[in-house]
């Protein structure tokens, strides 16, 4: 029978003989064509016949479409239509405007509106930084794409690309309690995105970048940096970075291994790669080995000698891989402790991983199809992380994203630094106790609603302590009555 998921859920609405023993009938006919049956629902009884909405899983379009076909061929029922619940939940979008207080009369109107506005204006124009106090400035993030590099369907464009820049909005809300917005740009052009970001700038308390390719992902985060006074986190390299490490430490831990001792194995060298690798360096990890399509990255590799590897990778190539080991991930994995897969699909022999040392550990986090699948890693790994909701110890975004931001935008932090990066990493680690941590569970579930309070207030803690936090997040949640501006006007 083919792997059923709810991403490919479906609803058949269903005519049937209402005669005992036809839902059976039914029932089996979607059974045996390979779908899992969630819900059954009455709709309405009428002229001999019984209208049912029956919710079931399936494996994908065409056995969503082999199981609405097996239903149809029961005598006595009779197929009306096939809804797709994933695109049903996208219909009209997944976000919405609302207002957070009532306009119900004219005394409503004149101080929402015009004209006391204008006297809230004219406070910001006297001092700019009252935008975090009075607009929503003060909670709201930007998820800026140009849609060149979206989920693995790569370069879609702006239009395809909202719907995960909505999702990533619904998650930011649903975790982190931040307001935040979708912007697909219809342009591919760095310094038109750059400047298209810093001119929105004003709106925003922070800059989530997404789905942009690499290596312009890189100069354009580090451009708007430069530029900007509010928090720049390219999500899919920091995001990333975050929680494989907060995995690391936690699975170290359970195997008895120090960071500082590892030798780690890098396959998939984009702008996740990368990051993985910048903060295990940070962490302590000097002995780490990466391959990209060409193979294991070093500096007597042709491409660096010649200068034609891209500026980043060429970071790589000087801070890793000391014994300049060359070939393909299979080639190269001897004695390391710890593969991290950022690739694509099936790119690892699993009998290589035979090689690797004691209690080896493997992150395969390609989605939806790992480098290596969790049985196959199994005989040879004690720790198997994956990107993959179906398995243990996901490594997913979505446990760091919300809290670093909802951490900087409760001091007002000008930046997300290194150090605050890694005070997220250890924020999520820490969730996971002693008491609880083994093999299939060395990361705690996307669900677990401690995560973003956790990193929340390290990130705080880590930039009010480095001084990047402009305020306190007593400060920044002072009532009205205690600003200079209400003062100026009370009798």
């Amino acid at each position: 029978m083919p792997s059923v998921s709810a991403q490919y859920s479906i609803v058949l609405r269903v005519k049937i003989d209402h005669q005992p023993g036809m839902l059976g009938l039914v029932a089996t006919a979607i059974g045996e064509a390979g779908g899992s049956i969630g819900s059954v629902d009455l709709v309405a009884i009428e002229g001999g016949h019984t209208l049912r909405d029956i919710t079931i899983e399936t494996a994908g379009e065409e056995h969503a479409a082999k199981v609405g076909e097996a239903v149809n061929e029961v005598s006595g029922a009779q197929l009306i239509e096939i809804t797709d619940r994933t695109f049903q939940m996208h219909v009209g979008g997944k976000i919405e405007q609302r207002n957070k207080l009532p306009v119900r009369n004219r005394d409503d109107l004149s101080m929402a509106y015009t004209p006391g506005v204008a006297r809230v204006c004219t406070a910001i124009a006297r001092d700019r930084d009252k935008a975090f106090q009075y607009t929503i400035k003060r909670n709201t993030v930007a998820v800026v794409s140009d849609g060149t590099a979206v989920l693995g369907l790569g370069d879609i464009g702006p239009e395809a690309a909202m719907p995960v820049m909505e999702g990533k909005a619904v998650l930011f809300k649903e975790f982190g309690g931040v307001d935040a917005f979708p912007i697909c740009l219809s342009t591919k052009d760095p310094d038109e995105i750059v400047q298209t970001v810093i001119n929105i700038a004003p709106a925003f308390g922070g800059i989530n970048l997404e789905d942009i390719s690499a290596p312009r992902c890189f100069e354009i985060e580090a451009r708007l940096k430069q530029a900007l006074d509010i928090p720049v986190f390219h999500d899919d390299q920091h995001g990333t970075a975050v929680v494989t490490l907060a995995a690391l430490m936690n699975a170290a831990k359970l195997t008895d291994k120090r960071l500082e001792d590892l030798k780690v194995l890098i396959v998939g060298l984009g702008a996740a790669g990368i990051a993985v690798a910048q903060i295990f360096v940070r962490a302590g990890i000097t002995n780490i080995i990466g391959c990209d399509s060409k193979g294991a990255v070093h500096t007597d590799r042709a491409d660096y000698q010649d200068g034609s590897m891209p500026g980043l990778k060429r970071w790589f190539a000087e801070a890793t891989n000391p014994d300049k080991l060359s070939g393909g991930p299979a080639d190269v994995i001897d004695g390391a402790d710890l593969f991290v897969g950022l690739s694509g699909a099936r790119v690892m022999d699993p009998s290589a991983l035979a090689r690797m040392n004691r209690d080896a550990m493997v992150f395969a986090m390609a989605n939806p199809n790992p480098e290596v699948t969790p049985e196959e890693a199994a005989p040879y790994a004690t720790v198997i992380a994956t990107g993959r909701s179906d398995y243990p110890n996901q490594i997913n975004n979505v446990l760091c994203f919300p809290g670093i931001f909802r951490g900087a935008l409760d001091v007002r932090a000008r930046d997300i630094t290194e150090e605050m990066k890694m005070a997220a990493a250890r924020g999520i680690a820490s969730i996971v106790s002693d008491a609880d941590l083994r093999a299939d569970y060395v990361i705690p579930s996307v669900f677990n609603r401690d995560v973003c309070d956790a990193v929340a207030a390290a990130v705080a803690d880590q930039a009010k302590a480095q001084g990047a936090a402009v305020a306190s997040g007593s400060e920044i949640g002072y009532s009205p009555g205690e600003t200079e501006d209400f003062k100026a006007v009370r009798p």
